[in-house]
């Protein structure tokens, strides 16, 4: 896709360091004269969004980790002192702890974006399977995460997520002992948390290198889903996509700023500002924002082996959607049936959200009221099941099915036709996308 090395060194050192370890051209040719489709919209700046919200998590990760505690006796009152004592050391967890809602917001709409594009479709598959195991890296240390402050919402979320493993037969037992460390969430699982929590963020770094490695090669997605055809469908990547994600980043730092110095606590749950309590249980205990969908999924069957394996289907069927999407065309804008059902994928996965924030009895949708005077209506756990349905029939029966009665709109000639305006292919929605 790249095509040969532009790049000239223009001094002595560049020239001898090129001969021996060429980082300075592959770093141009990857993020300077990079040819990039030139019909990308700010839906495609969420990839140097991802890049600073990882390096801003690892790098306050590491200074919060020098002041940090792993003991369930001292950790609560180490996260205390780091408010309160620690030069700056406010900003650094409120960073920290915005960050990591910054960073699922962005690589939600990130995935989404993907989705109604068709990112994922050939020649892409592994660009989205890294992207998958990315999302589950990062689930893995937001949950680690959460625990480390040691509060109500902390001890009882561990013992709730990790005794889900128990349901599952036979390796179940053994893997809730082994993340506990012993018998019960304890001081064992605190360190082994704190530590695993620790080593993630480098690991996702590392299949982040994987992942721009696997974009690179066919090239970026464009919202036409048309391949690049020729060199007047591209620009190259700076200082075109440079400028424009800059502009992006500074829009994205300001709403993060909002969060960490006006309304730091807002994403948060107010019972993990009381030390974990082993003999209080918390009348509602949930997940941070960003696990509730799967939470809820997790809910809406009474079986609890049911629930951990379509809480954990709900994010392995991702890894399967290149295949499970049989239409030739990859961008929704040319499928307008495609549209209306994405759309309630998003507001199904929004409700999911809502009802993993709610308690299963209380009632969504009133629709009266009984002899005692109580509201009666639709509860969030059903609910939650109907949505639960959706969802899965998005990916298992509706993608399929569309690709076989859906009749798709023509799509432009090329790139550059659809930038400058020109005419399009009257049946290029029947013919499979070209392989870069």
């Amino acid at each position: 896709m790249s095509g040969p090395s532009t790049y000239e060194p223009k001094t002595g050192f560049t020239r001898w360091l090129d001969q021996r370890m060429p980082i300075i051209r592959l770093s141009y040719d990857s993020f300077v004269d990079f040819p990039t489709p030139r019909n990308l919209n700010y839906w495609y700046t969420f990839g140097g969004i991802l890049t600073l919200c990882l390096v801003v998590q690892i790098v306050t990760g590491i200074v919060l980790a020098m002041h940090y505690v792993p003991h369930v006796d001292m950790a609560f009152a180490s996260v205390e002192r780091i408010d309160r004592d620690v030069n700056f050391g406010w900003l650094l967890r409120n960073i920290h702890a915005n960050g990591a809602s910054m960073f699922f917001l962005a690589v939600y709409l990130h995935m989404f974006r993907g989705l109604y594009y068709g990112s994922y479709k050939a020649p892409r598959e592994l660009l989205w399977i890294l992207g998958v195991v990315i999302f589950i890296l990062m689930m893995a240390a937001a949950f680690m995460g959460y625990v480390l402050p040691w509060g109500q919402m902390s001890f009882w979320g561990a013992t709730v997520i990790t005794n889900l493993f128990g349901a599952l037969p036979i390796i179940g037992e053994p893997v809730t002992q082994w993340l506990w460390g012993g018998f019960s969430v304890g001081n064992a699982t605190l360190n082994r948390f704190f530590s695993l929590h620790y080593l993630i963020p480098f690991l996702i770094a590392g299949v982040v290198g994987l992942h721009v490695w696997a974009l690179h090669v066919p090239g970026n997605n464009n919202p036409t889903g048309i391949s690049v055809k020729s060199s007047r469908d591209t620009l190259p990547f700076h200082p075109y996509y440079t400028t424009k994600d800059g502009f992006a980043l500074v829009v994205f730092l300001v709403i993060f700023a909002f969060f960490v110095f006006y309304w730091p606590d807002a994403l948060g749950h107010a019972d993990n500002y009381i030390p974990a309590d082993p003999l209080v249980t918390p009348s509602h205990i949930v997940p941070e924002w960003y696990l509730l969908p799967f939470y809820a999924i997790l809910r809406a069957v009474p079986s609890k082996l049911m629930g951990v394996l379509l809480m954990f289907g709900s994010i392995g069927v991702l890894f399967i959607l290149p295949w499970l999407d049989t239409s030739k065309v990859r961008s929704m804008r040319y499928r307008p049936l495609a549209r209306w059902f994405f759309l309630f994928f998003i507001i199904a996965c929004l409700g999911l959200g809502w009802c993993g924030a709610k308690s299963p009895d209380e009632i969504a949708f009133p629709m009266g009221t009984n002899a005692e005077g109580e509201a009666t209506g639709v509860n969030f756990l059903w609910l939650a099941r109907v949505l639960t349905v959706y969802y899965f029939a998005y990916f298992l029966a509706i993608l399929p099915l569309l690709g076989f009665i859906e009749k798709p709109k023509p799509r432009p000639a090329s790139i550059e036709a659809s930038v400058l305006g020109g005419k399009s292919e009257p049946n290029a929605a029947a013919q499979p996308a070209p392989a870069e």
